[in-house]
């Protein structure tokens, strides 16, 4: 619940939606948000999934966890959710590993039940190009999960370099009249058309927030 709280006051302020403003998208009243941010009540897990659509934040889901004692249960299967982890990067050794596929140098890894398809990574998400003020929106503070084998599609976000800069870039590669484009979510920065001069470094298959 706490981190739900924190993950949604954070893009509120983001995004510079008032309580007023969520509660009208959500079709309820102000202070029934205002209830469930400051833990007066608690929502429930459509609901809180709900909010989160409402801020850009569909490709999270909150989900109950429910674990099993150690000791066996009659009766009750066990499951195992599969996990893998990745490293952690940084915006140049991005660039640096995919250059020279040599082996990870993070010494911090994530996990997720993700499979990749090639050597993936994270990455923090540093600035505000990508947070959006209504829709799809990843916020500084956030992880990015970059595949490099998956096929970078028109639609698909992208981790991408440009070959006179040593850093990488976000960005969500658009099509417009067959030409191709690096296209922020935050539409106050500009485009960037796809050239020769640019590589994909990878297809972003996750984000995730921090605490």
């Amino acid at each position: 619940m706490d981190n739900w709280i924190a993950l949604v006051k954070a893009n509120m302020k983001d995004r510079k939606v008032t309580q007023d403003e969520l509660a009208e998208r959500l079709g309820m009243s102000q202070g029934g948000v205002g209830h469930w941010l400051n833990k007066r009540r608690v929502p429930s897990l459509a609901d809180m999934n709900r909010v989160l659509a409402e801020l850009g934040l569909g490709y999270l889901e909150v989900a109950l966890e429910i674990r099993e004692r150690e000791e066996e249960v009659p009766g009750v299967e066990t499951h195992y959710n599969p996990y893998f982890r990745y490293p952690v990067s940084d915006w140049k050794g991005a660039c640096e590993l995919r250059e020279e596929r040599a082996t990870y140098r993070a010494a911090r890894f994530e996990l997720t039940d993700y499979h990749a398809e090639g050597e993936a990574f994270w990455l923090p998400v540093t600035g505000d190009a990508m947070t959006a003020p209504s829709g799809l929106s990843i916020s500084a503070g956030m992880l990015i999960l970059v595949d490099p084998a998956k096929a970078a599609e028109p639609g698909k976000l992208v981790v991408a370099q440009w070959a006179d800069h040593p850093h990488a870039t976000f960005r969500q590669l658009l099509e417009e009249s067959g030409q191709l484009y690096l296209v922020p979510l935050n539409p106050t920065y500009p485009k960037q058309l796809f050239t020769d001069a640019c590589r994909i470094l990878g297809v972003v298959v996750q984000a995730t927030a921090k605490f």
